[in-house]
This record gives structure tokens, C-alpha cells and sequence, in this order.
């Protein structure tokens, strides 16, 4: 069983680079430079939650059910993977606004506040 290639050196953490190939079947091998593409600048737990945000097709609220984590920890995982992916990462007020909405309407549902007191923090957002 052959190992998973790394993408990041383990004793810098500069980019790793492939520099030979070689078919099993017929043992042709070809030497040259080849990239591993962006996905190989990922982490074991980031390729995780990117399967499970693609298998929930972006559906933060599968995401957060099938990982077990908040609504703000999906987008900050997600950031970390945009990053990762060498995309700049912009916060934007209306993301922020939307995570508060989101966090109050959560503790409401969770009986952690009561409705007033939701209506009252949502009209200071």
C-alpha cells in the first residue's frame, strides 16, 4: 500500500515538489517537476471538513450538525481553508452581522434566552 504524498515539508514547511512518476502496470517512469496542486497546502483536518462541506453541498447547518461545531466555527474553518487555498479572506459587516443574528437566534432556541430579550439584542446589531 503506497503512502500519501505530503505537501508540506517536514522539516521547513516550504511546499514539497514531485520529481518522479512511474506507472505500476508497465514501469514507464517519467522525471520532471510537477505540482500537487493547492489542495496538497491542506491539513489532514482541513481535506476532512472540506469533504464534509462538499458531501453537505455548503449547507452550513449539515455541516455544523455532522461536525459537531457552531456556526462560527464552520465559517473560521472555512476561512482556513480559503486561506490555505492562497485566496485572500475578507470579513465583511454584513458576515458579522449575519453570525450575531445567527448566535442570538440560536440561544433563543436553545431556551438560553427568551424572546424579548432576543428582540432586544437583534435590535442592536
Amino acid at each position: 500500500m503506497a503512502n500519501k504524498i505530503i505537501g508540506k515539508c517536514p522539516v521547513c514547511e516550504e511546499n514539497m515538489s514531485i520529481t518522479e512518476l512511474k506507472c505500476n502496470h508497465c514501469q514507464t517512469t517519467i522525471k520532471g517537476k510537477f505540482t500537487q496542486g493547492k489542495f496538497s497546502n491542506l491539513s489532514a483536518d482541513q481535506l476532512k471538513f472540506v469533504e464534509v462541506f462538499i458531501r453537505s453541498r455548503g449547507n452550513i447547518k449539515e455541516v455544523e450538525r455532522e461536525m459537531g461545531i457552531s456556526y462560527p466555527t464552520v465559517r473560521n474553518k472555512l476561512d482556513e481553508v480559503i486561506a490555505a487555498l492562497g485566496y485572500r479572506v475578507e470579513d465583511s459587516p454584513d458576515d458579522e452581522k449575519a453570525e450575531k443574528r445567527k448566535e442570538i437566534l440560536d440561544s433563543l432556541e436553545e431556551g438560553e434566552i427568551d424572546s424579548s430579550r432576543a428582540v432586544e439584542l437583534l435590535k442592536n446589531i
